[in-house]
């Protein structure tokens, strides 16, 4: 989009991915200040520079996992299913938040929601206010309930190692 900026984390200014990416930028006619870093800073501080960002757009087959999670303090993350663990993770976070459409079963239907929702600043204040909102009321802000269910999971696995059997069960927090 001509009036957006990528907008990535480094260490420090000296990182060499830095003026490798300016250089490969402007080697593709891209403004190279387009590219912005962010600097390593303490938690709290860096999770509340999602406040800032308008769309985190998650980047495969090596998807975000923490880094998705991170997002949710604030900026509506968007990924594309995969088949890699971390892909996973990253597609069971829009889901576990009430938000599924921000999950893409292929790199175009990718590419298509992240121009649409580039263009549509309404949504995406939807999607932000959404996240303030009610997203703090899902299972992945609710420590509380999926402490639970893990722990009623334990005690699952205990029995079956106990009677020794393996059965499948579904671990899911109670409503």
């Amino acid at each position: 989009m001509p009036d957006s900026v990528l907008w990535l984390l480094a260490r420090h200014d000296g990182y060499p991915a830095i003026a490798n990416l300016r250089a490969e930028a402007h080697k593709r006619g891209i403004d190279s200040s387009r590219i912005v870093f962010a600097w390593s800073r303490p938690n709290a501080e860096y999770l509340g520079l999602y406040r800032h960002a308008d769309l985190f757009l998650d980047t495969w087959p090596n998807n975000a996992h923490t880094t998705a999670s991170d997002a949710w303090a604030g900026c509506p993350l968007l990924t594309l299913r995969g088949e890699t663990f971390a892909s996973r993770v990253a597609a069971s976070l829009p889901t576990a938040i009430g938000l599924p459409e921000l999950i893409a079963d292929s790199v175009a239907a990718y590419e298509e929601k992240a121009i649409a929702l580039a263009r549509n600043s309404t949504e995406r204040r939807r999607l932000r206010a959404f996240l303030a909102g009610p997203a703090r009321s899902s299972t992945l802000f609710d420590t509380a309930r999926t402490t639970a269910a893990l722990e009623a999971a334990y005690l699952m696995m205990a029995d079956q190692y106990r009677r020794r059997v393996r059965e499948p069960f579904r671990v899911q927090p109670a409503p």
